[in-house]
């Protein structure tokens, strides 16, 4: 006998035939009637029109069935879904206007019933590079040494990139946690939450950084493998180009250029702490440009700060416009705190972990390829989950990225 069953003749064969025989699958069926879906992505994200070329993913879990394809701009139809539940992703880059937007956008749980039912789903998200983390450092040493902390980054991008007036902030909770702040309902989607914030110096052009070279900063940029400081570290971190300097006597002023200090708790100044350290567990880290002819000043603009309303700390965070962020990494205690991000999903899907403090590892972002002059291309979908390898042992350039001319690594 051939049959055909839509959802709903499943559902009455399955009532009708509860008595002789059983459906548990739609692929069980003898012939099953295809149907259609036509999906438009909607751009929400400001100055996005186009969406061709994103990847849309289809999955229906219970039935083990999947189908992928690339959008094309408009009106997409999907041919050959059985009937049921699917959950539907649209993910990737588009370019517009010289720059490159990573997009994301889903349904979950969304019910194909309906032969030739059309669907329009929101993709939203931010720009991706030119510039990445390219690697971090943040775990520490055996004991208990962290002075080793340092961030990478390279220009992922075809052109040189000017470093000048980057900033460099942490975000807040300094470490992942379930009991997330709560901030001002009127900044939804709008803004993450800076600890402490830092920008590079400079007038404009001083730090020219070309395609496939990277520079790091550390928290303090000695060599930490003297016997002074740890022998056991890792990492020599007195090649890094930028330096957290914090003014300790017992921890002095290297060679290193450093980093401007911005932001913390509500002041320019850099408060009473003897060191710049971020979470050994594992922080949430953003670099971002202020776009040109707009200022920045979240000390004298006290719409710029935030209290978390659901303490009674008087403590005051940053805000930082989505709009400005450049790159985004969420780091956690283990694979489990993914369920405590504080980066907005848009920004970093995932999250990346080392699993323990003090254990001298690090992150780093997988290699996708090289470029035409042979220059490293990392892979960045903006989802830390994916893009990072885990438990790496720190390393400066480990794909060879190129030193930039001013560095005094050179």
């Amino acid at each position: 006998m051939n049959r055909k069953y839509t959802l709903y003749g499943l559902l009455a064969a399955a009532s009708l035939f509860s008595s002789c025989s059983r459906i548990d699958n739609g692929l069980d069926t003898d012939d099953i009637a295809y149907m259609t879906l036509n999906i438009t992505a909607n751009p929400v994200a400001e100055g996005i029109e186009r969406t061709e070329g994103l990847k849309i993913v289809l999955e229906n879990f219970a039935e083990g069935y999947r189908i992928e394809q690339e959008m094309t701009d408009g009106v997409n139809r999907i041919e050959k879904l059985i009937p049921g539940t699917y959950s539907i992703n649209i993910t990737g880059n588009v370019e517009q206007e010289g720059k490159t937007f990573y997009l994301i956008g889903s349904k979950v749980n969304y019910l194909v019933v309906k032969d030739g039912e059309s669907l329009s789903i929101d993709v939203n998200g931010a720009s991706v590079g030119p510039l990445a983390f390219s690697e971090l450092f943040y775990a520490g040493t055996e004991p208990f040494y962290f002075r080793n902390q340092f961030y990478e980054i390279i220009n992922n991008s075809d052109e040189t990139v000017y470093l000048d007036g980057l900033h460099f902030a942490n975000l807040v909770p300094s470490a992942a946690t379930v009991n997330l702040p709560v901030w001002p309902e009127s900044d939804a989607g709008k803004y993450v939450y800076a600890e402490r914030i830092w920008k590079i110096p400079g007038t404009g052009k001083d730090y020219p950084l070309a395609p496939g070279e990277s520079f790091s900063m550390a928290q303090f940029a000695a060599n930490h493998q003297l016997a002074q400081y740890n022998p056991k570290s890792p990492i020599d971190c007195s090649t890094s180009e930028f330096e957290f300097n914090m003014n300790n006597a017992n921890f002095p002023d290297q060679p290193a250029t450093d980093m401007q200090h911005v932001f913390y708790n509500g002041l320019a100044g850099k408060g009473s702490l003897p060191q710049y350290l971020t979470s050994v567990m594992g922080g949430a880290y953003v670099i971002f440009r202020v776009p040109e002819g707009e200022s920045y000043d979240p000390v004298n603009n006290k719409s710029l700060q935030t209290r978390n309303l659901a303490t009674t700390s008087a403590n005051l965070y940053a805000k930082i416009p989505l709009t400005y962020i450049m790159d985004a990494v969420e780091c956690g205690q283990n694979e489990n705190m993914i369920t405590a991000k504080r980066v907005p999903s848009l920004l970093d899907a995932g999250m990346t972990y080392v699993g323990a403090t003090y254990n001298s590892k690090g992150v780093r972002r997988k290699k996708s390829g090289v470029d035409n002059a042979g220059r490293p291309i990392l892979q960045d979908t903006n989802n830390s989950t994916e893009d990072f390898e885990r438990l790496v042992t720190p390393e400066f350039r480990h794909y060879g990225e190129g030193i930039p001319s001013w560095s005094t690594a050179k």
